[in-house]
């Protein structure tokens, strides 16, 4: 069974207005519009010659299109016969082109989308979506001369450091219930810090080199033997103890260097990895730029 379809009835045309949805940009758009006060459009108003369409229709569907990102003359008629939303706003009517050129370029629609700005302002702060204080700037990109390849990523440093911390505190429980070391007096339970990473080496350091003394000393091949094995665990674990020092001190430079950002480029850090708006192989690599 299928739904009703039968392209030889005839239909009576209806009210577009019920076939859009309650939140759709074009009750938005004509809302606005109709809030502009009457004296704005008096420039357009004409007695003689043929009747011009009407200024506010024109605005409407100039302004409905762009939210479109249509912004082409012939596009625009166009949607005047395809857009349920644009023939609302026209009521029927489909400007040519040529019209709705000559009405863009018109001296007076430059004060009459002044008046839509501040109008549509001082909307959105009643209705609490922006503050009264808000200024909004245009912006561009500018790609750096940084090698696209590069790239330190916020997201990855963070794991790193959050697996290195896992890794030193699983060493360092390691060796205190081992007894190789002794328990030292921690800023944070949590996480280990440079400083104290830095004197657990020191200690190991020291008991490697206790143990030195005394396969010097001693003249037992098995005693000697049971000694080098003794300091095989002490040994791997200071050179682990120095990695991790290094380690945060990388991470901690780079955490710094972001400043807010979600990545930058090693041979310049002051540019940041994002989408340039001039994509010739059209894959959206992120490339090494300035946010100006």
């Amino acid at each position: 069974m299928f739904k009703n379809y039968n392209m030889n009835q005839l239909v009576l045309p209806l009210d577009l207005e019920i076939r859009l949805q309650e939140n759709d940009i074009a009750f938005a758009v004509h809302h606005l519009v109709e809030s502009i006060p009457d004296d704005v459009f008096e420039p357009f108003m004409r007695t003689t010659g043929c009747p011009a369409y009407h200024p506010r229709m024109m605005m409407k569907i100039i302004l409905c299109a762009y939210t479109q990102s249509v912004f082409s003359g012939r596009k625009i008629e166009g949607l005047l016969q395809d857009s349920l939303r644009m023939m609302w706003l026209a009521q029927g009517n489909e400007p040519s082109y040529r019209t709705i050129n000559r009405f863009r370029v018109h001296p007076a629609v430059t004060p009459i989308l002044k008046q839509a700005f501040v109008t549509f302002r001082c909307h959105l702060v009643e209705m609490g979506e922006i503050k009264e204080e808000a200024i909004f700037i245009d912006g561009t990109k500018l790609e750096a001369n940084a090698n696209r390849y590069t790239f330190v990523w916020r997201k990855s440093v963070e794991r790193y450091s959050t697996s290195l911390v896992e890794k030193s505190n699983l060493l360092y429980e390691e060796l205190v219930a081992q007894e190789i070391l002794p328990e030292i007096e921690r800023e944070s339970p949590d996480e280990l810090t440079i400083p104290e990473l830095e004197h657990i080496g020191d200690v190991l350091e020291e008991r490697i080199a206790s143990i030195n003394q005394e396969i010097e000393a001693s003249s037992d091949t098995q005693e000697r033997k049971r000694l080098r094995s003794e300091r095989k665990q002490p040994h791997l674990s200071r050179k682990k103890f120095a990695e991790f020092v290094e380690r945060k001190r990388k991470y901690a430079v780079q955490k710094e260097t972001f400043d807010g950002r979600n990545s930058y480029s090693k041979t310049d850090t002051d540019a940041t990895f994002m989408r340039m708006k001039e994509d010739h192989m059209k894959n959206g690599q992120l490339k090494p730029g300035y946010n100006v």
